[in-house]
């Protein structure tokens, strides 16, 4: 029996497809397929009913998931273990929400090239959080503190939100006034509900889930928007629009597994990010 095999049992059982699972994996599905009978040779058990809409996992599955479960958190501790005895040498994966990747750190990355030659960076903008137990990451650079326990976290800096349009889109009566919003399956974010709050009943003539382009509409006129200042700050075509209250300041946080920060590399990239933040700080805010 291979622990690979078990990895790909937990995929599928989490999953309840063999599609759903290749995508999580990233492999063929005849690849998963494939693993999930050796397994069930190995073990001589059958792990699942092949049914024509997904597959259902039997009760001796079930029996097994959560010692499967087990050794997934073993070889993944193992894994970040293997880290701490690691050389400034490898790849680092950083996840942080995609402007902040390609508005702020992208450019003034650059230095990482001289300063840490051996190191292969993996820069990964999401808007949802990277599992860092599961080493989806090694560094997640997050809008807010994080709620998971056992994860090591610093505040690097605190970031401002405002409403912005341009002054074509403002001139006339605020009752005119139009806005650009989050979509309904945009997260709960606070900005998302101030926005709402400060337009009313006022008119929204976009929603988007992508923030950018949010941003890009803004610039062109189409109405008003809620945007981080580090974004607004690259444009000198948006205005603060007036009488907008002050939304509270959202702490930009660097989080680890604290088995990965022992990581001589982890650890170089982690210090390299800090420096950067510190020395841009006034970035955040108008």
């Amino acid at each position: 029996m291979l622990w690979d095999d078990v990895r790909y049992f937990l995929a599928v059982a989490r999953q309840g497809s063999l599609s759903a699972a290749a995508r999580a994996l990233v492999v063929e599905h005849s690849t998963v397929g494939r693993r999930v009978d050796a397994l069930e040779r190995a073990l001589r058990v059958r792990l699942f009913d092949r049914l024509p809409r997904g597959w259902q996992i039997t009760s001796e599955g079930r029996e097994l998931l959560s010692l499967a479960e087990c050794m997934e958190e073993e070889a993944l501790g193992f894994e970040r273990a293997a880290l701490g005895v690691a050389s400034l040498t490898g790849k680092v994966r950083v996840s942080a929400p995609p402007l902040l990747v390609s508005h702020f750190l992208l450019p003034k990355l650059k230095i990482l090239r001289k300063e840490l030659p051996n190191i292969d960076l993996e820069l990964m903008g999401e808007m949802r959080f990277a599992n860092l137990a599961r080493r989806e990451a090694d560094i997640s650079l997050r809008i807010g503190q994080p709620t998971e326990q056992g994860l090591v976290s610093r505040t690097l800096a605190e970031l401002e939100y405002g409403i912005y349009a341009t002054p074509d889109a403002i001139a006339g009566p605020a009752s005119e006034w139009t806005f650009l919003g989050f979509d309904h399956n945009t997260f709960d974010i606070p900005q998302k509900q101030w926005l709402e709050d400060f337009a009313e009943k006022r008119r929204f003539v976009m929603r988007s889930n992508d923030l950018f382009l949010l941003f890009r509409s803004a610039c062109e006129g189409w109405g008003a928007t809620v945007l981080p200042s580090f974004l607004v700050q690259t444009t000198d075509k948006l205005v603060s629009v007036p009488g907008a209250s002050k939304l509270p300041l959202c702490p930009l946080c660097l989080v680890m597994h604290p088995d990965v920060r022992r990581s001589p590399r982890v650890r170089a990239v982690a210090d390299l990010l800090i420096d950067i933040v510190k020395k841009y700080t006034n970035t955040f805010s108008a």
